[in-house]
This record gives structure tokens, sequence and C-alpha cells, in this order.
């Protein structure tokens, strides 16, 4: 496996990212980077209960924890330990070079490695587009290890279901498109304008196109059909989520035609959606994006049910 490791200096001085990284290595010689801040000194405005456990904060494509950036602070200001790891492939992680270096399994692998070494428990799941497809059957298959589920525009697809034509269309594109422009795809999925800085920030992990193959490779390993190779898994893990009693949140965007629809459903297959806040906020696929104060607002009043 040929590992391509962006150079530390194309994430400087990115606007509204000051933290520091942190990595871990999740399989021989393939580093995985993350996030980790703690309610601690300036800006802490209150405390969590003695027995908080983390909130994990999972991207998807083709973005990187940079998704999260405003997102990260208030919750960590009101008193909740944040991470918000780099899958492999993209942002500051370690990036295999070939697409056939990349499957559904492997990426699962790679994030319960993590998960172990750093010994989390008592999760709050926060999760979107891919980091559902991860997040989901992490939770679904490790139900001890989460006290909570927050999904803003994703889902946990077997291949049993129909698939929008725009979904067709956009796998297509990212696997045989000679251009993958990752800046402009997140902008396509943002309902504002990003600036050119954090277009910048989008590009940062990408120096050029023989870094992409992570992000090319997701579109095409979501299931679409009854007989891919994740589908048994997640049907297993959908089992596992029609007894899921504890709180499961949605909050999606009201400008997704991608996941649209996928809230109500998850509200009537999962127990533990049921009485709880559930919430529509303004806003495109990149709902970090387009509102992240209110998401984030939805994630601490939900730490504290």
């Amino acid at each position: 496996m040929r590992i391509l490791r962006t150079e530390e200096q194309r994430f400087a001085q990115l606007p509204d990212f000051p933290f520091e990284p942190h990595y871990l290595d999740v399989a021989p010689n393939l580093r995985m980077h993350y996030v980790d801040e703690r309610p601690e000194g300036e800006g802490v405005v209150e405390k969590a209960p003695h027995d908080a456990g983390p909130v994990l904060m999972l991207h998807g494509e083709p973005s990187w924890s940079y998704l999260y950036r405003h997102m990260i602070r208030p919750v960590v200001n009101a008193g909740y330990r944040v991470l918000a790891p780099d899958l492999i492939g993209f942002g500051k992680s370690d990036k295999p070079a070939d697409l056939e270096d990349y499957s559904y399994q492997s990426h699962m692998d790679w994030l319960k490695t993590w998960l172990d070494a750093l010994e989390l428990n008592n999760i709050t799941l926060v999760c979107q587009d891919w980091g559902s497809l991860l997040g989901l059957r992490m939770a679904a298959e490790h139900p001890d290890r989460f006290s909570r589920i927050i999904v803003g525009n994703g889902m946990l697809p077997t291949g049993d279901e129909k698939v929008p034509t725009i979904f067709h269309l956009w796998r297509g594109f990212a696997v045989y498109s000679p251009w993958f422009p990752i800046s402009r795809i997140v902008q396509i999925g943002t309902a504002r304008a990003l600036t050119d800085a954090e277009c910048a920030g989008y590009d940062a992990p990408f120096p050029s196109s023989d870094y992409k193959a992570g992000a090319r490779a997701l579109p095409r390993l979501v299931p679409t059909r009854p007989d891919d190779p994740a589908s048994e898994a997640n049907r297993a893990a959908w089992s596992s989520l029609r007894n899921w009693k504890k709180p499961f949140i949605t909050c999606f965007s009201n400008g997704d035609p991608i996941t649209r629809g996928g809230d109500r459903f998850m509200q009537r297959q999962i127990p533990g959606a049921q009485g709880q806040p559930h919430t529509t906020l303004r806003g495109g696929h990149f709902l970090q994006e387009d509102a992240p104060q209110d998401f984030a607002r939805v994630i601490i009043e939900a730490c504290r049910l």
C-alpha cells in the first residue's frame, strides 16, 4: 500500500481552526489525525455532569474535521470534551493512494482501532453523511459504548432501498470525472457562500489528484444493491438500532435532496427517537456550514437529557 501524507504547512493559518493536532497509528504506518478539545481554561462557561462522556463528531465526504470548526468550541465551552477525527484518506490523516485500498470494512476497522486506543466510552455520537454510515453501524455493533446519537443529514443504507438518481450521478462523477474539485463539491452542498479562505481549507488536504483516492472511493462504497459487500452487516446493525432505547435525535436540514426523508424514517424505526426534540435546520447538505450554532445547541441540549 502506497501511503501519502499531506505536509503540515498546507494547514497553516486555516481560518477558525486553531486546534492542536493529535495523531494515532490505526494500522502499520497509517496515521489518523484527530481534534481532541477539553473544557479547560478560558471560555468554559459551565461544567458538564461529572459522568458526561465525550462528544464524537464524525465528518463525511469529501470534508474533514474542519467541517466542525464552528461547533467544537461552543460544545467544549458548555463543558464537554469533543473529539473530531479525520477519516483515513481525508484531512490531516494519511491517504492510501489507490482506490482499492479503501473499503467500508477498512474504514470501520480503522475507526474501531482509534476508539479502542483512546478507550472512549459513554459517547455522544454526532454524525453526518459518511460519518453516519460509519457511526451508526459502530454504535449498533457496540451499543454499550454509546449513550446517545444525533444524526444530521445521514443514514445507514443496506442496499434494499431505492437510491435517488442524484446519488447515482454523484457516484459516477466521483469515480470517472478527471476533475474532482473538493471545495467546489462542498460549496455545492452548502447554501451560504464559502469564503476563498474556507475553500482553501477544504482543499488543503489534497495537494494533487494523487491524494484524492479516499474521497473518490467513498461514493462507490455506499451500499446500493441488496448483495453489496456491506449490506449484511448494515442489516444486522439495523436489527440492533430497532432495539435502541437510548436518546436518538435527528437534526436534518431542509435543503438536502440526498438524505431528505431519512429523518422521518429513523424516527419511525428507532425506539429511542420517540419523544425526542427532533429539529429541522435551514441549510444544505453541509448543515455544519449553514447552521453551526444551531446544530451545536442541539448537541448541548441533547447531552443534558
